[in-house]
């Protein structure tokens, strides 16, 4: 793909919903860790604060924001499995991603944190009844999301960011 911002495409809402699809991105929650730990592999501190475009993030920002971004919707799933179309508190993922953490901190840090928040988001996600991923949230800018959507953008979230960082890997030749 040319565009460097989505290497693997712009999310699609796939309205189709059956078992075995939800299955797939439940499974692909459940691999997002370790799709980005393989994805960071033996980058040096230099690769790591490298963009991956030409006025984008830098390896190690998008590796945080993965984490801060994860961490956002295992809550986003919490709040709407207990409240009514609970309304949910977004955040400004550029401005964190420029705080220093996101901008230093080693990415061993927010790997760890993506261990454990999709450790227990599978464990969720699996103990879920199909009747469950209709249960909504209201998100302030964009409208109501049901749990399926949320679900469908994170499983390429996941992939969109590891996509990111290995397709940079092959361009550089690391």
């Amino acid at each position: 793909m040319d565009d460097l911002r989505y290497p693997v495409g712009h999310f699609k809402w796939d309205p189709d919903l059956t078992e075995a699809k939800r299955r797939g991105w439940m499974q692909a929650i459940g691999e997002a860790p370790r799709a980005m730990r393989a994805a960071v592999k033996g980058l040096t501190d230099q690769q790591l604060d490298t963009p991956y475009r030409p006025d984008g993030w830098t390896v190690r920002q998008v590796v945080h924001h993965v984490a801060d971004s994860h961490l956002n919707a295992y809550v986003r799933f919490r709040l709407a499995l207990t409240e009514e179309n609970p309304t949910i508190k977004p955040y400004e993922q550029t401005r964190w991603a420029e705080l220093s953490d996101a901008r230093s901190a080693p990415v061993s840090v927010s790997l760890n944190l993506l261990d454990s928040v999709h450790e227990r988001w599978s464990l969720l996600l699996k103990s879920l009844a199909p009747a469950d991923f209709a249960r909504t949230f209201l998100h302030p800018e964009s409208g109501p999301q049901t749990l399926d959507s949320t679900l469908q953008l994170y499983a390429w979230h996941s992939r969109h960011h590891v996509a990111h960082i290995t397709s940079l890997r092959e361009r550089m030749g690391w």
